[in-house]
C-alpha cells in the first residue's frame, strides 16, 4: 500500500489559518506510555486451520448498499486435528452455514458475535483432510461500525460510490479495500496476512458495467434480467487482504508485458490518456523482473482508478487499485515528472513481489512489504531518470522520517503497538526504505540483489519476516549481518552526526572529528571518507563503532575538502562544520546530488556570504532540474545584491528552461523581485503556455501587476484548469472575486483529491469567510467540517476547528448569524467525531 495524507507514499499536507496564514503540520501522536495495549506482545497469528480455496458468488443491492453473498471456503487443519473453525466476519447477516458433504449441505452449529463466527464442525478433521464450509450471508458495510486511521481513513471493506446517482458528474462504482483486515467485511475468512488461498469470484452486475478482480476473467454470462455474471479465477495462492473486486463504467486499455496482459481501467473521460498515465508499466515490470531474477509471477497485471479511495493505492494481487491522483490529462502530466502518482505506480508494482508473492507473516513485520515498496521508488528513479533523481527521492523520504515527531522511538520490526494500523508509518515506509538503501551500498549491488532473489525464491507464495531476509542476505554475501539487523530492524532511532576538522600545517596532518551526539547507544556505521587534495580525490573506508572517532591523515598540503559519508547514504541527521569556501568547492567538485544540495542549503542560510552567493548563482544552472528549482525557491527577492546578480539567469530560466516547474518558479521569483513589473510581456506569454504550472505562475504575476486583467484571464481559464492553474485562479478569486465565482471554487475543491483539497484550502477558507451569500458560506463551512472529520486521525482536527471558529467570528461581524451557528455546530461535530 502507498499511503497519502498520511497518506504512501509520501505526501506533505499543510493548510493555513485565515489570520496570518500560519502553516499547519500534522499534530504528533501523544505518548502512550501507560497504554495497556502497548504492553501486549503482538505475535504472529497462530494457525489452527489453513485456507485452501475461497469461492464467492455475489450480487449487489445498490439501494440498500448491501452485498448478497454465497461462499464455499475450503480449509484444512494446519497440523493438529480439530473439530472447530473460527472465521472473521464483520457486521454480516448470516443466513445459512453448513458443511458440504457429497454435494449436500449439512447445517453446522455456530455462534456469531458480529465479528467472528465460532463454528462447530461435524467431526474432528486431521491435517490430511480438507473440508468445505458453505455460508450464505449479507454484507452491510455502511452499517459497520469500524474506525479508520491516519493511513487508511476508513475500514469497512466494501464501498458503494454514488450508488443512487445523486451526485452529478460522479460515476457509480463499487470497490473493495482489504488491508489491513477488512476483507472479512465482505466475505467470511481467516483474515490474517499469514493465510494464503486461491479464489474464484463470480459477480452479478448490471450489464452496462465492467468488473475487475484478481487473476483471470474465466467467463462472462448474460442473464435474462439484463445483468451479467463475470467469474474471475485466481489460481495461485495469496493472502485474503489482497483479494479485490471493482465494478463500474470503466474504459479498458489493453497493453502487455512479454506474453502477459497488462491493462488500465479508467473513467471514460481519461481513457484517451491511459497510455500516458500507465504506459511505462511494462518497462517497470521488465526492470524489476531482471534485477530480482524472478519474472513477474502472476498471470496478468491490471491497474484501476476509483473515486473516493480511502488511502493512496493498494497492491491487490494482479489488480492494483489507485486513487484519482494518479490520473491526468496530457497537460497535467507534462508538469508532473516523477511525482507522487508515478512513484506510487512503481511502488504498488514492486509489492507484487514483496507483499503479494512473499507476504509479511504479521503486521509487526510489515517492513518486508512496505519498506521494499518504498525503496523501489528510488530504484526506478535511478534507472529511469538518473542518479540525481534517485538521490533526491531518497533524501525526501529520509526527511519525511526525520521530521515526524516520535518516530525515532519506534523499532522497525515492532512487536508492541497500540493498534495494528500504527505500523503503517514513516518508520515502516521511509525509514525502512533508507535502511535497505544502506544495505545495498554496504553489501554491493550484486550481493544485495542476489539476497533478494534468495529471499523471494525461498519463500515464494508463502510468508516472510525480517529474519528470513537476514538469512538470505547472509547467504548471498557471506557476511554476518546480525549487527545490522539488530541495530536497524530491532532497534530504534538514528545517529546524530557532528563533523569538525583541523589542519596542522606543521605536521601536515588533517584531523577529522566525528561524534554521535544522540542519547543512548552508538551506531555501527560503515562509511566512506573522501579527501580532495592536490587536484585528486582519495577514498578511505572506515567503520565507526563508538560515539566518538578521530581520524588523522598525513597529506602533502591542506586539503580543499574532506567529505565524510561521501556516498551520502547513512540514515542520520548531520551537523557538518565546513566553511563556505569548502562547500563551494564541494558544490563544484563532489559528484552527487546530496553534495550539491548540502552546499545549496548552507548557502541559503547565509545569503550575504560571497561564497554562498557563488554557490547559489551556480546552482541556478545545475544540471538537475530539482536543484535549479530548490535554488529558485531559496532566493529572497529582498536580497537585492543576490537577486540582481541572479536575474539574467532567472530570466533565461523563465524563457528557455526545459522543465515546466523551473520555468514557473522563475516567473514567480521575477514577479516578486524589483523590476518584476517590467516583465509584463513574459507573463502574457506564460499565460499561453500548455503547462498549468507556467500558466498559473503567470496568472499569479498578473494578479499583482494588473488585478482586473488577471480576473478576466482567470474567468477564461475556468473551463480547462487543473493543478497549479486552478490554485492560481482560486488565489485571484480570493483576492478580487465575488459570489459569482463561488460555484467554480466550491466544485473544484469538492471534487479534488485530499492533497489538492489541502493545497487549495487557504484560499477556500478566505472565500468562505467573506462570501456574501450565507448559503455559499454554509457550503464552505460544511466542507471544512467534513475534512476535519475525515482527517481527524491525521491530526488536523484542532487546526480546522480553529479555522471554523474564526469563520464563525467573521460571519457574526457580517450579521450572518445563521452561518455562524452552522460553524459552531460544525465545531461540535468535528470534536465529537471518532
Amino acid at each position: 500500500m502507498n499511503i497519502k495524507t498520511k497518506t504512501c507514499r509520501r505526501a506533505v499536507v499543510s493548510t493555513f489559518l485565515i489570520i496570518g496564514a500560519a502553516s499547519i503540520s500534522p499534530a504528533s501522536a501523544q505518548e502512550k506510555q501507560n497504554d495497556p495495549q502497548m504492553k501486549i506482545y503482538r505475535s504472529t497469528a497462530t494457525k489452527i486451520n489453513d485456507l485452501i480455496h475461497t469461492k464467492l458468488d455475489v450480487r449487489f443491492d445498490y439501494k440498500k448498499r448491501y452485498m448478497y453473498g454465497r461462499e464455499w471456503v475450503t480449509i484444512k487443519p494446519h497440523i493438529y486435528a480439530t473439530d472447530s473453525l473460527r472465521l472473521d466476519a464483520q457486521g454480516m447477516d448470516i443466513k445459512t452455514l453448513s458443511i458440504v458433504k457429497n454435494g449436500k449441505n449439512i447445517p453446522l452449529k455456530y455462534k456469531y458475535d458480529s465479528l467472528t463466527l465460532a463454528i462447530q464442525l461435524d467431526k474432528e478433521y486431521k491435517n490430511t483432510e480438507n473440508y468445505t464450509v458453505y455460508i450464505e450471508y449479507t454484507a452491510k458495510p455502511n452499517e459497520l461500525k469500524v474506525q479508520g486511521s491516519a493511513a487508511i481513513t476508513d475500514a469497512k471493506g466494501l464501498y458503494f460510490i454514488n450508488p443512487d446517482s445523486t451526485e452529478k458528474d460522479k460515476p457509480v462504482q463499487i470497490w473493495t479495500q482489504g488491508e489491513l483486515q477488512s476483507s472479512s467485511a465482505w466475505f467470511p475468512t481467516i483474515d490474517r496476512p499469514n493465510q494464503k488461498t486461491t479464489d474464484e469470484i463470480s459477480m452479478t452486475v448490471p450489464g452496462k458495467y465492467v468488473t475487475l478482480s484478481n487473476g483471470r476473467l474465466a467467463s462472462q454470462k448474460k442473464n435474462a434480467d439484463g445483468t451479467r455474471t463475470d467469474t474471475w479465477k485466481m489460481e495461485l495462492p495469496h493472502s485474503p487482504y489482497l483479494m479485490m473486486m471493482a465494478v463500474g463504467n470503466f474504459s479498458i486499455y489493453k497493453d502487455k508485458w512479454r506474453d502477459k496482459e497488462v491493462s488500465y481501467y479508467l473513467e471514460p473521460k481519461y481513457a484517451a490518456y491511459a497510455k500516458e498515465i500507465f504506459g511505462f508499466t511494462p518497462e517497470v515490470i521488465e526492470f524489476y523482473s531482471k534485477i530480482l531474477g524472478v519474472d513477474y509471477p502472476w498471470n496478468k497485471y491490471s491497474q484501476i482508478v476509483v473515486r473516493d479511495y480511502v488511502s493512496g493505492a493498494m497492491e491487490n494481487t494482479t489488480a492494483t487499485l489507485h486513487g484519482t491522483y494518479v490520473q491526468g490529462t496530457t497537460r497535467e502530466l507534462a508538469d508532473r515528472y516523477y511525482d507522487a502518482g508515478r512513484s506510487t505506480i512503481v511502488h504498488e508494482l514492486f509489492h507484487q513481489w514483496f507483499g503479494d508473492y512473499v507476504t509479511a507473516e504479521s503486521w509487526s513485520n510489515i517492513t518486508v512489504n512496505e519498506s521494499f515498496a518504498n525503496f523501489s521508488e528510488t530504484l526506478w528513479a535511478e534507472h529511469k531518470y538518473g542518479q540525481d533523481s534517485g538521490d533526491e527521492h531518497n533524501n525526501e523520504a529520509l526527511m519525511g522520517y526525520l521530521k515526524t515527531p516520535g518516530d525515532e522511538k519506534k523499532d522497525l520490526v515492532r512487536f508492541h503497538y497500540h493498534d495494528q494500523q500504527d505500523v503503517f508509518d514513516a518508520v515502516s515506509y521511509q525509514k525502512g526504505g533508507r535502511i535497505l538503501n544502506m544495505l545495498r551500498h554496504y553489501l554491493g549491488a550484486p550481493a544485495f540483489f542476489k539476497g533478494l532473489n534468495i529471499y523471494l525464491k525461498t519463500n515464494a507464495f508463502k510468508n516472510g519476516e525480517a529474519q528470513q531476509l537476514r538469512l538470505a542476505m547472509e547467504e548471498a554475501s557471506g557476511k554476518d549481518l546480525n549487527w545490522f539487523f539488530n541495530q536497524w530492524y530491532y532497534g530504534a532511532g538514528h545517529p546524530l552526526l557532528e563533523m569538525s576538522y583541523k589542519w596542522d600545517e606543521t605536521s601536515k596532518t588533517q584531523t577529522v572529528y566525528i561524534n554521535q551526539t544522540q542519547e543512548g547507544k552508538a551506531f555501527q556505521l560503515p562509511m566512506a571518507v573522501d579527501i580532495y587534495s592536490g587536484g585528486k580525490k582519495e577514498r578511505h573506508q572506515i567503520m565507526m563503532t563508538a560515539k566518538s572517532d578521530t581520524l588523522t591523515y598525513k597529506l602533502a598540503s591542506q586539503p580543499n575538502l574532506v567529505n565524510v559519508d561521501a556516498e551520502k547514504i547513512i540514515l542520520s541527521k548531520k551537523t557538518d562544520h565546513k566553511s563556505m569556501e569548502e562547500l563551494l568547492f564541494q558544490y563544484q567538485n563532489a559528484p552527487l546530488y546530496m553534495d550539491r544540495l548540502e552546499a545549496i542549503e548552507a548557502a541559503t542560510a547565509k545569503p550575504a556570504d560571497q561564497s554562498a552567493q557563488k554557490i547559489l548563482l551556480a546552482a541556478l544552472q545545475d544540471k538537475y532540474y530539482g536543484l535549479r528549482l530548490k535554488t529558485l525557491n531559496a532566493i529572497d527577492p529582498t536580497n537585492t545584491t543576490l537577486s540582481s546578480a541572479a536575474m539574467p539567469t532567472i530570466l533565461k530560466l523563465a524563457k528557455t528552461d526545459d522543465n515546466n516547474l523551473v520555468k514557473a518558479a522563475a516567473i514567480t521569483v521575477i514577479s516578486t523581485s524589483k523590476g518584476g513589473e517590467q516583465q509584463l510581456a513574459l507573463y502574457q506569454e506564460g499565460l499561453k503556455s500548455q503547462s498549468y504550472a507556467v500558466a498559473g505562475a503567470s496568472l499569479g504575476a498578473m494578479a499583482t501587476l494588473k488585478p482586473e486583467e488577471a480576473l478576466t484571464f482567470a474567468k477564461s481559464f475556468e473551463k480547462e484548469s487543473q493543478g497549479n492553474l486552478t490554485n492560481a485562479i482560486l488565489k485571484v478569486y480570493a483576492k478580487s472575486g465575488t459570489d459569482a465565482e463561488w460555484p467554480f471554487v466550491y466544485k473544484k475543491i469538492a471534487d479534488a483529491d485530499p492533497q489538492s483539497k489541502f493545497d487549495m484550502l487557504k484560499d477556500f477558507i478566505g472565500m468562505t469567510a467573506h462570501v456574501q451569500n450565507p448559503v455559499y458560506a454554509q457550503q464552505g463551512i460544511n466542507l471544512i467540517r467534513d475534512m476535519g472529520i475525515r482527517f481527524k486521525a491525521n491530526g488536523f482536527a484542532p487546526q480546522l476547528i480553529e479555522v471554523l471558529n474564526q469563520i464563525k467570528q467573521f460571519r457574526q461581524k457580517m450579521n450572518d448569524n445563521a452561518s455562524a451557528e452552522v460553524a459552531e455546530e460544525a465545531v461540535k461535530k468535528v470534536n465529537d467525531a471518532k
